[in-house]
């Protein structure tokens, strides 16, 4: 099927679901460990704790791209998996702050995550759905404009409410400013999917009509074998180029992981100071925290759209190479900072990596993969990326505990070092785009 160019508003309608879905996850990313110590949580138990993250990934995605690739309804193949997740994930947003112990705050990170998982993963392939070949670099950095733009009010949001006098705590020590700022979060991920799913269309099966007799013929049982042959051959088949990529995208993401949970905790220590989590100062570096995260994603969604014409006159490797490279040194930079001003300066260079991440590795992968199986494949591909958080949630909290002495600020470090090793690797990509 030859699909047709699209309009920027168009492939601007398609994305927008991403701005609700990161506001979310941004809410996540930033408040979760706080939280967790706030709920008496300790620094070398938090990478255990967000095992719910990692591992949702690991279950679920390529189960929901594979359910996808076999699914039309009257709201399409996509559409109804983005409907979904945004129910469930709006829930979860409403109960986390109000979380009475750490358990109950694992639980809801756990069903939160399920659903982003069950949100996002059709997202990457309803790009390469709906776009020809030389509009899907464009699509994807379109997501990344949006992540960044929802991170970024999310992240700064917390820190916003305060200064606009929201004080005090809930009962289980959670400030207000980020119990009201969970409920904002919940309503944006829903409105911004419902707009993506009512301004937006899918093409259907080239053959319809074969396409709902294959269905029909399989039943209920022979539905489920044939899903899971399809991941399992799927996994057994993993193109070459996907592989290539699969090793840059491990040391890239383990190097978000340490960020994203430690890198709260090192500020309110490092910088501003704190004690520990009973500390005055650890509300106020957490908020910092938070609004650092805002700046990577402003400078993310401020770069994404220059990418497509660097990457057309140098190359996406070149172009996610050097992003990684900016990111990484943005990181290791946080051990000779103690001002909360100079801080902000490391999030610009995370930001372009940030803004690199979410779409060059993608635009590179979806011309190698055939595509009757986007969806799946794009599932399989985030193995590479959940794989890396698992081994950090089971193996970091000997290494914070004996050899980093319960310092998150080192945590942070290997982070900066591991997404240096990331663009090494990118030299063995290939991009056959």
């Amino acid at each position: 099927m030859k699909k047709p160019h699209l309009t920027f508003w168009q492939i601007w309608n398609m994305s927008f679901g991403f701005f609700g879905i990161q506001f979310g996850w941004g809410l996540q990313m930033a408040n979760m460990s706080p939280i967790y110590e706030k709920l008496g949580a300790k620094p070398d138990e938090l990478a255990l704790l967000w095992l719910a993250a990692p591992m949702t990934g690991l279950l679920i995605q390529p189960v929901i791209g594979a359910l996808s690739d076999r699914t039309w309804t009257r709201l399409g193949r996509r559409r109804p998996y983005f409907l979904i997740g945004a129910v469930l994930a709006s829930v979860a947003l409403l109960l986390m702050p109000n979380s009475p112990n750490v358990r109950m705050a694992a639980v809801l990170l756990w069903i939160l995550d399920s659903s982003n998982n069950i949100s996002m993963e059709p997202f990457r392939a309803f790009v390469a759905d709906k776009l020809n070949v030389a509009q899907r670099t464009t699509g994807f950095v379109m997501q990344s404009f949006f992540i960044g733009l929802g991170a970024s009010l999310a992240n700064a949001m917390p820190l916003i409410l305060t200064n606009l006098g929201i004080t005090g705590k809930s009962a289980n020590g959670v400030p207000l400013a980020v119990t009201y700022s969970f409920q904002a979060g919940a309503a944006v991920y829903l409105l911004a999917v419902l707009w993506t799913i009512f301004t937006s269309n899918e093409y259907p099966p080239e053959d319809l009509e074969a396409f709902q007799k294959e269905r029909s013929k399989e039943g209920l049982g022979g539905f489920i074998g044939n899903l899971f042959k399809e991941i399992f051959e799927g996994m057994a088949h993993i193109p070459e180029a996907m592989w290539r990529l699969a090793a840059v995208q491990f040391f890239t993401w383990l190097g978000l992981f340490c960020m994203w949970i430690f890198f709260g905790p090192t500020v309110a220590r490092h910088v501003f100071g704190a004690s520990g989590p009973e500390s005055p100062l650890y509300d106020k570096g957490t908020s910092w925290a938070g609004f650092c995260f805002s700046i990577y994603s402003i400078v993310c969604f401020a770069v994404a759209f220059a990418l497509p014409p660097l990457a057309s006159r140098i190359g996406r490797k070149a172009v996610h190479a050097g992003s990684l490279v900016c990111g990484g040194l943005g990181l290791l930079s946080v051990y000779v900072i103690h001002d909360q001003q100079m801080l902000l300066l490391t999030m610009v260079g995370v930001g372009i990596a940030w803004a690199s991440i979410l779409s060059m590795p993608y635009a590179i992968l979806a011309g190698a993969l055939p595509p009757e199986r986007l969806g799946l494949y794009m599932g399989i591909f985030n193995f590479f990326i959940v794989i890396p958080e698992i081994l950090a949630s089971l193996t970091f909290q000997p290494l914070v505990e004996h050899v980093f002495h319960n310092n998150p600020l080192y945590v942070v470090m290997l982070g900066g070092a591991s997404m240096l090793v990331a663009a090494l690797l990118v030299v063995q990509v290939k991009d056959e785009g």
